[in-house]
């Protein structure tokens, strides 16, 4: 049997990329399709279909692209595929083919139903004005066409449960895969990260992501404070200068690592004190990477961390980052067990996720 994985748009990094990539690994004579590949080094040209937006323009402006994106997944082409499967953050569910698979059944692997359209609270780009008045012709379009599918995944019992509410189907929970090995054993640093850890102070606070306001990272800044820790933040971003601003008022020790190697950012999250990761996340992949090196994590009790870190484990969960409650959640971490961190990181390793997805698309 033979089938189509569509999806979004393809990025060079991403935890949806990179079920993406699991999944052309378990199904590799499947064609996937999406909007635009703009990570050809990654999933090869011939490999990827695209659609017409990618000829223009708007491949680089997707909020301007939103409106006729639903429109474009309904007119993707002829196919033969004998199964589709739709990895879906936004509308990838609502692609249709013409030929032998339009009536193929539709698997829709869903990392949250549109954030834009169905949760703003969660996703500040909902709460403009276009996207406001779109949303609720997209919400009952977006309904519609989910109730399409053959089966529904979800990454996590949270996102379940949002599409429960806004698409009024069930799903079962498949948890994204981890490379848990990856950030296990010995990673050698080149004399340029080498130095770059030896600069660090010997403990610390770590915040990792892009520099975005809704990653939170202010409140691992001010983590530090409460916790009387220097801090540590790895990437880049346009909130970089509003980091930066934040840390010299409260007067925190901050160190900024730009987009670290795979064995930095190893290294940065073994020294730690505590990966610190304050967004509301439908998964979050960097939390259980956190835990595979053994390093505890302190995360907010709700969304997809509230089911991946165990408290008391794994690391802390907390309802609120005020200053008491982080004081108490650093002092805790500090006494758990490096290996049992590990092994629960690896309840989420991508041996797992390949199980789980044979079984439920049981179609090699």
């Amino acid at each position: 049997m033979t089938g189509a994985i569509v999806h979004e748009w393809l990025e060079r990094f991403g935890g949806a990329e990179n079920v993406v990539e699991r999944l052309t690994g378990l199904y590799p004579d499947a064609r996937v399709h999406a909007l635009w590949n703009d990570a050809p080094d990654r999933f090869p040209a011939s490999g990827v279909s695209e659609t017409w937006l990618a000829r223009t323009p708007l491949r680089r402006r997707k909020a301007l692209a939103l409106p006729l994106e639903p429109a474009t997944w309904r007119f993707l082409g002829q196919s033969d595929a004998d199964w589709i499967l739709c990895s879906s953050h936004l509308f990838a569910h609502h692609a249709r083919f013409s030929g032998p698979a339009r009536h193929a059944p539709k698997f829709v692997y869903a990392h949250t139903p549109a954030r834009y359209i169905w949760s703003p609270e969660l996703d500040a780009r909902g709460r403009s004005l276009p996207v406001r008045i779109a949303a609720p012709p997209l919400r009952s379009v977006d309904r519609r066409r989910a109730a399409e599918s053959h089966a529904i995944a979800a990454n996590s019992a949270a996102v379940r449960d949002r599409i429960r509410q806004h698409w009024r189907v069930d799903a079962e929970v498949i948890h994204p895969p981890v490379d848990v090995d990856a950030f296990t054993g010995e990673h050698a640093l080149d004399e340029p990260d080498a130095a770059v850890l030896a600069a660090l102070p010997s403990e610390y606070l770590l915040g990792a992501s892009r520099f975005v306001s809704y990653k939170r990272l202010d409140l691992v800044i001010r983590a530090g404070r409460a916790a009387g820790l220097p801090v540590v933040l790895a990437g880049d971003g346009p909130e970089h200068d509003n980091l930066v601003q934040l840390a010299r008022e409260l007067g925190v020790e901050m160190h900024l690592v730009s987009r670290p190697s795979h064995a930095l950012l190893v290294a940065l999250f073994r020294r730690s004190v505590a990966f610190v990761f304050p967004a509301i996340e439908d998964f979050g992949i960097m939390p259980v990477e956190a835990m595979a090196t053994g390093t505890p994590v302190i995360a907010r009790d709700v969304g997809g961390t509230a089911e991946t870190v165990l408290d008391g484990v794994s690391g802390a969960l907390v309802g609120d980052f005020d200053d008491a409650t982080v004081r108490e959640a650093v002092n805790r971490v500090r006494e758990l067990d490096p290996a049992a961190i590990v092994t629960r990181a690896r309840e989420f390793d991508a041996a797992v996720f390949d199980r789980r997805m044979r079984e439920w698309l049981p179609s090699s």
